[in-house]
């Protein structure tokens, strides 16, 4: 009877248990609540074990569920990776690349990526969006791009995203020389900062509602643009985080001052990962691509 199991079933129970009902298991997978219970009836007969509590409104997972549910997970992430790859084998080369770059990943590992992808593919068309946060990811998600390259927004595992770490971004706090947080020394308190505008990057997507990343004021300028906010702190419109490889000439030059916010440490940094979804692999220019900014990262890390 084991070896009769199926992924319908499996997707089904993994629907049931993250949804909380039938019904609603149901909805998401577009069958009648009747149908979603009579596969998850079966299953159980086949396991051997109850997976849901029946007895009350809605139904609960049971001990040997939750174990389950675990195994259920990897069974079907592992035939979605098998179907990607099997996609990917058929497909071949990728007609075009497109790539949502995050906004705070270092330009010139990208232009040299960049430069290199021309020479190894040659006319085939490359698709490039810079962005944030969660504007980075949406179009992953919704298949406008085969690759994100991430950094400022969290991953998480709802995303159900593979990810491949790539580098990390040094991050530094900064003001114009004329702004009253420049004559401060040492770490600077939160209700300190919170006394001025800080300017804060914003999101294209709702992938963040309610979530900010590093704000510490409650006074807040929200721009699209790195570089509309570069030119806003050397303006002395506020304070803000920025990567220090953007900011350092500005630093050296006098024309922005370093500030250290008493929350943050005082090394930060940004890691940045490659993300792709786990049943649209990177094809073989995709998977070039990927590669070609590991090395370089690893050629920037060594020096």
């Amino acid at each position: 009877m084991l070896d009769a199991f199926s992924i319908d079933q499996l997707r089904t129970f993994i629907a049931a248990a993250e949804e909380g009902s039938f019904s609603a298991a149901g909805r998401k997978l577009r069958r009648a609540q009747s149908v979603v219970s009579h596969t998850l009836a079966n299953l159980e007969n086949q396991v051997g074990v109850p997976l849901f509590d029946r007895s009350a409104r809605y139904p609960q997972l049971t001990d040997h569920g939750k174990a389950l549910l675990i195994e259920a997970r990897a069974v079907v992430q592992r035939m979605d990776a098998f179907k990607a790859a099997a996609r990917h084998l058929a497909e071949g080369l990728e007609p075009e690349l497109a790539v949502a770059i995050d906004v705070m990943y270092p330009m010139d590992s990208l232009t040299e990526a960049v430069g290199g992808f021309r020479d190894a593919f040659g006319s085939m068309p490359l698709r490039l969006r810079v962005e944030a946060l969660g504007a980075v990811v949406q179009p992953v998600l919704d298949g406008a791009c085969r690759i994100g390259i991430i950094g400022s927004l969290p991953l998480t595992p709802e995303l159900g995203l593979e990810a491949e770490r790539l580098l990390d971004v040094p991050m530094t706090t900064v003001v114009a020389p004329g702004h009253p947080l420049a004559r401060r020394r040492g770490r600077i308190a939160q209700k300190e900062l919170g006394q001025h505008v800080q300017l804060v990057l914003t999101d294209r997507s709702t992938l963040t509602d309610g979530r900010d990343f590093s704000v510490l004021s409650p006074q807040t300028w929200r721009l699209a643009d790195l570089g509309a906010k570069h030119a806003f702190l050397r303006a002395g419109f506020g304070w803000g985080h920025m990567p220090l490889a953007l900011v350092r000439a500005d630093i050296e030059a006098g024309n922005l001052v370093k500030i250290l916010p008493e929350s943050l440490p005082s090394s930060a940094a940004i890691s940045m990962f490659a993300v792709y979804r786990k049943d649209a692999l990177p094809g073989p220019a995709g998977r070039w691509f990927i590669d070609r900014l590991k090395q370089n990262a690893f050629r920037k890390a060594r020096g």
